[in-house]
């Protein structure tokens, strides 16, 4: 402090000299010296935002006196807000809670700097007051404080700052001060810290060497440790993380006295620990990509090979004799290739499992406790539908992963769609015969539940879909997605023995159809899908599939059931195919969503060279769904995929029996 300053009266060098010069205690002066000696602006202002004290940084930095600043408000300095937008900004911000923002302050030559500012709400003689502190980060400039105005005012404002624990040392360690702040950060009364030493109040045993020799060493050149992160003491022996800053007070006439500022960082170090946590995590999971991809790519293939073995079996089971001896052979293929089928599913879940606790439920209850999550989830401009089966079978799964299911199925869902639009949740009861699984990989037989989560967003490519469950694979921008979403669905629904089947387009949406098996056993009645026979048939059928395996397959089926069959793989081939076929078309099967034309486009174009031609439509999605797009009308014939022989037969037979009637 310069007592020399020609701004400062003589009868305030007079005031300042008596105060420095008395034995006892004096600590408005020495939070006054703090308040002038800080680098960065501060400012106290009224309850109207009135400035009514600041410090001489604020007058230096803004370039002005201080009497010139006492009769402005805020709004006059930062440019960032007016009187009332100012007071509307800290009306929201709770009393005591430091708040911390950038903004902008005029200077009085009219140009402009930018400022980080730390600010905080509080009560000081029965009335709302701010205490602002304005740090220059356009220059990172230090500059030196002046004194200013009421002692005892600043030593009120440093005993109502919340946020700040500050402590007054001796050099020798005496707690000299030791504000509320402090009394709640470290569980000390200021009774029963003032007086102690604070190698015994809070710092830690294996530190009290290394403090006890900073302490001499600031004793000896008057120059505080740097400030830093430190682990401190709690009453109760717990350790608080805080960051810590250090100045030391230096008072003509009396020994220099160490403060320290703290805050507390628990929360901070509590983030960065769990950041730690979930990096690991990802670390592992990085690490499981690689192993990740070969599985699937070697399951892939293999799965392949698999279902060509497994339908020939399926073939030669069907012309072999019952007492042939070549069948004791075939059925040991079929085992091996059966189990080696298990071993891919194996492959592809080891690294996706997580610890769960089962609870035999019902999905339409869990679903239903959802909905409004869902609902805020994917925004107000999409339609969320939802078409339980009211008589659904109880699967025995962790409801979490419903939960968890439902929410990554949805954001991609959402995420997919531009503007509005409409996600469809459905579930059903399903069976599958043996036979049907045979020929289709990852299908299990028995009884499932159907969760059926449908979308009319952009739809995904051949490419995508290809990709679709690989870990950290996504189609989104940086940043937007982590990739784990589905890749987390397959791993639940493999975990519950489960599996899915995805069915998308480019511009058509996207139908995920996830199935788990019941819980409760088999009734003693048969399900009619497992125990209907094939009804064969003698008509010609146009059958229509972009996908080549699927269209070949579906021949086959056909064929065997005594049906003519003339395939087509893209409309423009199966239009060629009427306009040159001689004999009679019975019916017209069709993938609704292709490439090029839609089935409902082609069944009109058909229907014009052939009015009488009954048509079946055949999708991967739900008839809600394509209703709801405005592809397929309610009533007109349709069959969902997959679908198994006896399953297609009877439908045919419904449909050409009724032409005939």
């Amino acid at each position: 402090m310069n007592l020399n300053d020609p701004n400062r009266s003589s009868s305030d060098t007079k005031k300042i000299e008596d105060r420095c010069n008395k034995q006892i205690p004096d600590y408005e002066l020495k939070y006054r010296l703090l308040f002038e000696t800080v680098s960065d602006a501060i400012y106290l202002l009224s309850e109207k935002g009135e400035i009514i004290d600041v410090n001489k940084s604020a007058c230096v930095c803004l370039g002005r006196e201080k009497e010139e600043m006492l009769q402005l408000s805020i709004n006059d300095v930062d440019q960032n807000f007016s009187a009332d937008q100012f007071l509307a900004f800290w009306n929201e911000v709770p009393f005591n809670t430091l708040k911390q923002y950038e903004s902008i302050h005029k200077l009085k030559n009219g140009d402009v700097i930018f400022v980080e500012i730390t600010g905080q709400k509080f009560i000081l003689e029965n009335t709302t007051h701010y205490y602002i502190v304005a740090k220059d980060i356009t220059k990172h400039q230090k500059s030196e404080n002046a004194l200013a105005e009421s002692e005892k005012r600043f030593r009120d404002v440093m005993e109502n700052v919340d946020a700040v624990a500050v402590q007054g040392y001796g050099l020798d360690g005496t707690t000299q001060y030791w504000n509320k702040a402090s009394e709640r950060l470290y569980g000390y009364t200021q009774q029963e810290a003032i007086g102690t030493n604070l190698l015994d109040l809070i710092i830690p045993p294996e530190m009290r060497d290394i403090v006890a020799k900073e302490m001499r060493g600031m004793a000896e050149s008057g120059h505080p440790i740097p400030s830093g992160e430190l682990s401190l003491l709690h009453k109760d022996g717990s350790q608080l993380p805080v960051i810590s800053h250090h100045t030391i007070v230096k008072v003509p006439g009396r020994e220099p006295e160490l403060f320290c500022l703290d805050i507390d960082i628990t929360h901070r170090k509590q983030a960065e620990a769990e950041k730690e946590k979930l990096q690991a995590q990802l670390n592992q999971a990085q690490k499981m990509e690689a192993v990740g991809r070969l599985a699937g790519g070697v399951a892939h293939d293999f799965n392949n090979m698999l279902s060509i073995i497994l339908g020939n079996i399926e073939i030669l089971e069907e012309d072999i004799a019952p007492d042939s001896p070549l069948l004791s052979s075939i059925h040991e293929v079929q085992k091996a290739a059966e189990r080696s089928a298990d071993l891919t599913r194996q492959l592809l879940a080891f690294a996706r499992k997580q610890t769960i606790d089962p609870k035999v439920l019902d999905p339409n209850n869990t679903i239903e406790g959802m909905l409004k999550m869902l609902k805020r989830l994917i925004g107000e401009d999409i339609d969320l539908l939802w078409k339980p089966n009211e008589d659904l079978w109880r699967v025995k799964m962790d409801p979490s992963q419903i939960d968890q299911i439902l929410a990554n199925l949805c954001v991609n869902a959402r995420d997919a769609i531009k503007d509005v639009g409409k996600i469809t949740i459905e579930t059903d009861n399903f069976c599958f015969d043996e036979n049907y699984c045979r020929v289709h990989q990852g299908c299990f037989p028995g009884e499932f539940v159907l969760l059926c989560v449908s979308d009319n967003g952009s739809g995904m490519d051949k490419e995508t879909m290809e990709n679709l469950f690989d870990p950290f694979f996504t189609t989104k921008e940086k940043g937007q997605g982590t990739g784990l979403g589905l890749a987390t669905v397959y791993g639940i629904v493999k975990q519950n023995d489960g599996f899915i089947n995805v069915y998308s387009e480019p511009g058509q949406g996207t139908t995920f159809k996830i199935y788990i098996p019941r819980h409760e056993a088999c009734q003693t009645e048969s399900p009619v899908m497992a125990s209907e026979k094939s009804l064969k048939g003698c008509e010609t059928i146009l059958l229509v599939e972009d996908e080549k395996s699927i269209l070949n397959m579906t021949k086959m089926m056909l064929e065997r059931l005594g049906y003519t069959v003339l395939p087509a793989n893209i409309p423009e081939e199966a239009i060629q195919i009427c306009n040159d076929y001689t004999g009679k078309i019975d019916l017209l099967i069709t993938d609704v969503v292709m490439p090029s034309m839609n089935g409902r486009e082609l069944s009109r174009t058909i229907m014009k060279a052939i009015p009488n031609i009954k048509c079946l439509y055949m999708s991967g999605y739900t008839s809600n769904a394509i209703a709801h797009r405005g592809i397929l009308d309610d009533g007109l014939n349709f069959i969902n995929k997959p679908f198994s022989k006896q399953v297609l037969s009877v439908k045919l037979r419904e449909i050409l029996d009724n032409e005939k009637d």
